[in-house]
């Protein structure tokens, strides 16, 4: 598909996916992308493999790293920034292989890319099952609104913050875009299984050990035994 305002190109790093929730989010975002860009970062799976089904019939551009650099994050994003607008988008929605927006978000798409503003910001909601999210002190990231679409304006110099760990997913400079709080929610499954939870906070502790980067009680709180979790309702 096209849409009325030019070509969007999801943009999306992952690694050893294979067994979670790449298919169906790349299968959900299908209808409403143009092209794909996928830095697959090290997987020594069959992650690649799962991407070139899913996305089967649109343009795709697959780079494999041979070691993951996500260790460094800031060196990755760039990667995946530079090959993401070589390509020759007009708007990029960047997301991860653990990402899925709500029922009817594909309907509003055209709307968004006709608008005015150069940004989109929108809700990210910590799944911690398939039916429940998680809400309280330590997991807020749902109360506020995050940069995940922008127009790329070839024309202007992007710079970034420049920090190994949580450096954000798009240059700094789009900081300054005109922007519009989307009311379409994410949903984010990236810690809705235990042995999700588990390794997550194990790699934190690994990459961040003195929580140069993080919030210290944040990472502690990946294994309360009793969040506080609020059911999700489309």
């Amino acid at each position: 598909m096209g849409h009325r305002n030019g070509k969007l190109t999801l943009s999306m790093i992952v690694k050893n996916e294979s067994g979670r929730y790449l298919q169906r989010a790349l299968e959900t975002h299908k209808p409403w992308i143009d092209e794909a860009v996928i830095i697959d970062d090290g997987s020594t799976d069959d992650t690649a493999a799962i991407c070139e089904a899913a996305l089967d019939g649109i343009p795709l551009t697959i780079i494999r790293n041979s070691e993951s650099r996500f260790a460094n994050e800031v060196v990755l994003r760039k990667q995946q920034w530079e090959v993401t607008v070589a390509t020759g988008p007009d708007w990029i929605i960047n997301l991860d292989g653990d990402e899925i927006f709500e029922a009817g978000f594909a309907a509003q798409v055209d709307d968004i890319v006709s608008g005015k503003e150069d940004a989109v910001y929108f809700r990210l909601y910590d799944m911690w099952s398939e039916t429940h999210y998680r809400d309280d002190f330590y997991w807020r990231a749902h109360h506020m609104f995050r940069p995940f679409m922008i127009r790329y304006k070839p024309d202007i110099r992007y710079e970034w913050l420049e920090t190994p760990q949580h450096c954000g997913r798009f240059p700094v400079t789009i900081g300054h875009f005109p922007y519009l709080c989307h009311p379409a929610r994410l949903k984010h499954y990236g810690w809705a299984r235990p042995e999700d939870r588990k390794a997550k906070y194990e790699r934190y502790m690994q990459l961040d050990p003195g929580s140069r980067y993080g919030w210290k009680e944040q990472y502690d709180s990946i294994m309360d035994e009793r969040p506080h979790l609020v059911p999700w309702e489309e």
